[in-house]
């Protein structure tokens, strides 16, 4: 079976790498002939620092699915067109708009200097911090601070893009016109019924369309629609996890 990871907020907490306690159970999955999965919104980049390095040649999806990986290399990418991104560019200057823009390495950022993104971004210094106009293959961006974020997503809503709001930190997160967790698996070749996907947000809906078995790691309003079950986000929330990666291997190895 076919298991696919969100990380934040769903196998990792508060910034920080994915525990040990949880690397050897999904080691464990492995082992035992299942494909484990990491789907993030997190770049490739800023994906792996949160992972041991021991796992950087498992199949990875990032930025929402505009990057896949396997065996350690980007196998795939999608960006935004030029029109469109160019239309967005406007919008950016029409709101006096902040921002983190992602292209298939490198990134762009204005935004303040105590954003808490920035625990996230590059930690490990691999790309560099450059003009919008260097940049190429834009993959992602994320909208930080505006003069009005409301009307902004209400144009966003008229472009052929993806637009997620990330839980109440009033980001606008935008991939390019149908791309999403689920296209990154299709690009992996997983049908379908053939995975099962852990998540905790609104970016995680379209694989727990198409997953046979899905698990909401806390509250989540829409995404609890499409969850076959959830886990409490407590103190507890690692034993609950390595518990039903216990029960599912077992389940899906008869």
């Amino acid at each position: 079976m076919n298991f696919v990871f969100d990380l934040d907020g769903t196998i990792c907490f508060k910034g920080r790498p994915v525990s040990e306690k949880l690397l050897k159970p999904l080691e464990q999955l492995a082992s035992q002939g299942h494909k484990v999965i990491f789907a993030s919104a997190r770049p490739i980049r800023d994906l792996l620092p949160v992972l041991h390095e021991r796992f950087h040649h498992y199949s990875m999806i990032g930025g929402n699915g505009s990057m896949v990986a396997a065996d350690g290399k980007i196998i795939s990418t999608a960006s935004f067109d030029e029109q469109t991104f160019s239309d967005i560019v406007r919008l950016l200057e029409d709101y006096r708009m902040t921002y983190l823009i992602d292209s298939d390495w490198d990134y762009a950022y204005t935004g303040p200097a105590t954003h808490p993104i920035l625990n996230n971004l590059d930690p490990h210094k691999l790309a560099k911090n450059i003009e919008i106009a260097e940049l190429r293959n834009i993959v992602k961006i994320l909208l930080l601070t505006s003069t009005n974020m409301k009307e902004a997503e209400e144009r966003l809503a008229k472009m052929d893009v993806v637009v997620h709001v990330h839980g109440n930190e009033e980001i606008l997160d935008i991939s390019p016109k149908g791309v999403d967790k689920w296209h990154g698996l299709q690009k992996l070749g997983i049908k379908k019924d053939e995975f099962i996907a852990f998540g905790n947000d609104a970016n995680d809906i379209p694989m727990f369309k198409h997953a046979l078995y899905s698990i909401m790691v806390g509250q989540h309003s829409r995404l609890g629609t499409y969850a076959s079950e959830s886990l409490p986000l407590d103190d507890n929330i690692e034993y609950a996890l390595i518990q039903k990666f216990e029960e599912l291997e077992h389940l899906y190895t008869r």
